[in-house]
C-alpha cells in the first residue's frame, strides 16, 4: 500500500517539476507585417560579450615597471596634502593579486612623520597599467624624499624604473 502511494507521489512531483521547467521557457513572438509593407528582417540576438581571459596569479617574486613618483602639494577638503602619483605596469606572465604600495615620509632625524597605503582592489593582469595615487597629510616636519615599498599577496616585487609608460 505504501509502495503505491510513494510511486504516485514521485510521479506527481516529476510531472510538476517538468511542467514548471517548460512553463518558464517562452517562445519568441512572431513578427507580423502590415499589409502593403515588406516584412521586417528578423532581429538577431546580440551575442554576449566575451569575458576577458584572466591570468593565474604570480607566486613568489613579481616584476613591475614604474615611473618616477611625482609628489605635489594639494588642498583636499580645506586640508593640506601631498598627493603622489605613480604609473605602474605588470611585467610578469601572471596576474599580481593584492598589489600594495606604501609611502613613508621622514623628518630630518629619520623618524617617520606620515605616509599612505594604496591597495589595488583587483588583480593586476599582465601588461596592465594603473595609476597609483597616495594622499599624505602635510606635516611641517617632513624633509627630503619619501620611501616606497611595493608588495603583493603572494611574495615580493622586483621593481624596474622606466622613464615613461
Amino acid at each position: 500500500m505504501n509502495r503505491k502511494r510513494l510511486t504516485l507521489t514521485a510521479l506527481a512531483c516529476g510531472v510538476l517539476l517538468g511542467s514548471s521547467a517548460l512553463a518558464g521557457q517562452t517562445k519568441p513572438a512572431a513578427q507580423t507585417a502590415k499589409p502593403g509593407t515588406a516584412p521586417a528582417a528578423p532581429a538577431t540576438a546580440a551575442a554576449p560579450a566575451a569575458r576577458p581571459r584572466l591570468a593565474p596569479p604570480v607566486r613568489g617574486e613579481a616584476e613591475l615597471a614604474y615611473t618616477t613618483p611625482v609628489p605635489k602639494a594639494a588642498k583636499i577638503d580645506g586640508k593640506d596634502f601631498i598627493v603622489t602619483t605613480i604609473k605602474v605596469q605588470n611585467l610578469s606572465m601572471g596576474a599580481i593579486a593584492g598589489l600594495k604600495v606604501e609611502e613613508y615620509w621622514y623628518d630630518k632625524g629619520g623618524a617617520p612623520v606620515g605616509g599612505d597605503v594604496f591597495r589595488n582592489p583587483k588583480p593586476l593582469q599582465p601588461g596592465e597599467i594603473i595609476t597609483v595615487t597616495l594622499r599624505t597629510p602635510r606635516n611641517e616636519k617632513m624633509a627630503g624624499r619619501p620611501n616606497y615599498k611595493f608588495a603583493h599577496a603572494n611574495g615580493a616585487i622586483k621593481m624596474k624604473p622606466v622613464p615613461k609608460l
